[in-house]
């Protein structure tokens, strides 16, 4: 592995890191087998580790920390929080009350003291910047966070989160983690290009877009994989299938795996830290680290950029972040009685 600086931390990260998510009961149940994954991993030359509070309800935390038993200390670890892990309303959110209580409860689950990267999982419009900023704040002077960072922030929200740290003498969000890959490039217009002016690494998930750049899944054909059983819509949508049937035959004269052209596609880009894997089996894991060495020419990169312009997504990825304006009607309506101009 290059190990690639983590924006200005000073942290230096493998360019392959490990995404937890498939371990526990999502993905793979058994313990032992995750646990040598995970090994594996690290073997390779991997020492990023990213997991959250909700993965398996806790239980990915739980092997990760079982797994770093003996390695915690050459290991840049990284959870999450925000989600809900339960019914109860408060189990959520970025306040200061449950980020202080969601840590502990990652910090006990992981058995560690500290945490390297904690991470806001997905934007919390109720809760104002500042609180959050400044729960995270005091946090790190703890010593129980080394950095924080968001995942899923618009590029407008990273730059008031910046503003306002530096207003308030508040520590700056350091990390940033947002889905891309060759189908879904719309960061490259100006979550990318934000992280850099800030000097924010940045930790790009789904660079197999959700599954489709493994080419298991083609054009009227049906796929039995351990995905399709949770009918994800972006599976089966005929404009991100009609790209993956450009996309395998200039994988096949590039010499390589779709999966290999997809990886090296995402780590091209100058504004990308890190790209995370998420394996859900040791095959699935070997796989993807044979491709550590792939250079993609100018050239392939070029005829991606026929494929799939610059700067846009080819429809979407179910667990992609939508922000409540695409959710909800009445924030982008206004009431039947005020549309008329007269």
């Amino acid at each position: 592995m290059r190990y690639r600086s983590l924006g200005r931390t000073g942290i230096k990260v493998s360019p392959y890191a490990l995404g937890a998510m498939m371990f526990g009961a999502l993905g793979n149940p058994d313990h032992d087998d995750c646990v040598r994954i995970i090994h594996r991993a690290l073997d390779a030359g991997i020492n990023l580790v990213d997991t959250a509070d909700m993965y398996a309800h806790g239980e990915s935390e739980e092997i990760v920390g079982r797994a770093l038993k003996g390695r915690r200390a050459d290991v840049v670890l990284a959870t999450k929080a925000r989600n809900p892990v339960s019914d109860e309303p408060n189990h959520q959110g970025a306040s200061r009350r449950w980020l202080v209580r969601a840590l502990e409860d990652s910090l006990r689950r992981l058995d560690t003291d500290y945490v390297d990267i904690y991470q806001i999982h997905r934007p919390d419009p109720d809760t104002d910047i500042e609180e959050t900023l400044a729960a995270l704040t005091d946090l790190q002077r703890a010593g129980k966070i080394r950095t924080f960072g968001t995942s899923a922030l618009p590029a407008s929200d990273i730059v008031r989160a910046q503003w306002v740290a530096e207003r308030r003498g508040l520590a700056r969000p350091r990390t940033e983690q947002s889905v891309y890959s060759i189908l879904n490039r719309g960061i490259e217009r100006e979550i990318l290009p934000a992280a850099q002016e800030f000097g924010m690494g940045t930790l790009v998930w789904s660079p197999l877009g959700g599954g489709l750049l493994t080419g298991r899944y083609r054009k009227g054909q049906e796929a039995a994989t351990h995905r399709s059983r949770y009918g994800f819509q972006h599976l089966t949508d005929d404009r991100r299938l009609d790209v993956v049937e450009q996309l395998i035959p200039l994988a096949e004269e590039a010499g390589l795996p779709l999966t290999r052209l997809a990886m090296g596609f995402v780590l091209a880009h100058p504004g990308v830290t890190s790209a995370l894997l998420g394996p859900r089996t040791m095959e699935h894991l070997d796989d993807l680290l044979a491709g550590v060495d792939v250079t993609l020419t100018d050239d392939v990169l070029d005829r991606i950029d026929a494929i799939v312009p610059p700067g846009t997504d080819t429809g979407t990825l179910d667990m992609a972040y939508q922000p409540p304006a695409l959710q909800r009607p009445e924030l982008r309506r206004r009431p039947a009685g005020e549309r008329a101009a007269a």
